[in-house]
């Protein structure tokens, strides 16, 4: 292990340093058994979290959304027993598909800390291996936005179909057409709510300070990749600006990552978010509700290898194309393979700033 740049883990807001832990791999990842070795439970954290003295001893309880309880109990609830074992405490789990709190007990205060750190750590582990559930979005499909991306399809598919890969599966549903600012996991109502809560505060926290109650012109112009060679193209986005040339809406982008990830929400992928609108993407070919990940580490992708195709004559061609103007005056907070009644993303929340 680097002793001088150890790896960190935020969980709750507070960064850890995080030891070297042996894992097994199992055939089946749902099953997984999470293999931490017995550390001294002095060494543990004690101020993260509230212990409650009681008359049998000491009692710690924490939240974990459902679908991570499986990861504490292990197979055939070998973890919970590891951990029970090795922290001298008793762990009552809700029982599955029931949300609730997971109660720590025990005899001594340090192995009550020690037990709810190691679970702290297993739910965050396995969080991070969840597939995205929401995403932060800027909506892109005002009517004459589509009508501009339609235009834009049939004049690639007339002049460049002939090359390897391009076909008319290739390119998004215009009424999805959007800006991604960064993904979430939302495993519970009860997050899902306290995400739409923080949106909100950002309002008044921020938004309101850089926009002054009025919306953002924006334009949509300009093609990008983001791989290394045109020929194997993955994903086409379509860049986004905004008009006045001023970094308003890069700001406002930039510092809701930053709340969210603060807030343990949302992982970090970039310093800064990456302004663009996925047009065209070889995911499409299998699933036409696919969004993509914005490059996040996050979750599993569902194919093992992207198809790409060859986008140099389009980038030769529509180098400069523009997809038209409009007026951004809301985040959503978007739901991953959903439809409303308009065709874009489900909505959990959103913001109106002007």
């Amino acid at each position: 292990m680097e002793v001088l740049r150890p790896a960190l883990i935020r969980i709750g807001g507070r960064i850890y340093r995080k030891n070297n832990i042996r894992q097994q791999t199992y055939p089946n990842e749902e099953e997984d058994d999470f293999c931490a070795g017995p550390e001294d439970p002095t060494d543990e954290p004690c101020d993260a979290f509230m212990v409650e003295e009681t008359e049998r001893g000491f009692q710690c309880t924490v939240e974990v959304p459902s679908p991570l309880y499986k990861y504490i109990i292990g197979k055939k609830g070998e973890t919970r027993k590891r951990l029970e074992t090795e922290t001298r405490t008793s762990i009552n789990i809700p029982k599955p598909g029931m949300e609730g709190q997971i109660v720590i007990t025990g005899q001594q205060r340090s192995g009550v800390i020690s037990a709810r750190t190691r679970i702290d750590v297993l739910a965050e582990s396995f969080r991070k291996k969840q597939p995205f559930t929401h995403f932060l979005s800027f909506a892109l499909n005002q009517p004459a936005i589509q009508e501009k991306f339609l235009q834009f399809k049939e004049e690639v598919l007339e002049k460049c179909s002939k090359d390897h890969g391009v076909n008319s599966s290739l390119f998004q549903n215009p009424a999805k057409l959007h800006l991604t600012i960064g993904t979430l996991v939302l495993l519970n109502e009860q997050e899902t709510r306290k995400a739409c809560e923080l949106l909100q505060r950002s309002k008044e926290d921020f938004i309101d300070k850089i926009v002054g109650g009025k919306s953002l012109t924006v334009e949509v112009a300009g093609l990008e990749y983001m791989n290394d060679d045109p020929a194997m193209i993955d994903v086409l986005y379509a860049k986004v600006y905004m008009k006045d040339e001023s970094d308003k809406l890069q700001l406002i982008a930039d510092r809701l990552m930053e709340q969210f990830v603060t807030s343990g929400l949302m992982m970090k992928e970039w310093d800064r978010v990456k302004l663009h609108a996925t047009i065209m993407n070889t995911l499409f070919r299998k699933d036409t509700n696919v969004e993509e990940q914005n490059n996040a580490t996050t979750g599993k992708s569902s194919f093992k290898e992207r198809e790409t195709f060859d986008g140099r004559n389009i980038l030769k061609i529509f180098e400069n194309f523009y997809f038209g103007e409009l007026q951004l005056n809301s985040v959503h907070l978007s739901q991953r393979f959903s439809t409303d009644s308009s065709g874009y993303y489900a909505t959990s929340g959103q913001l109106t700033f002007s």
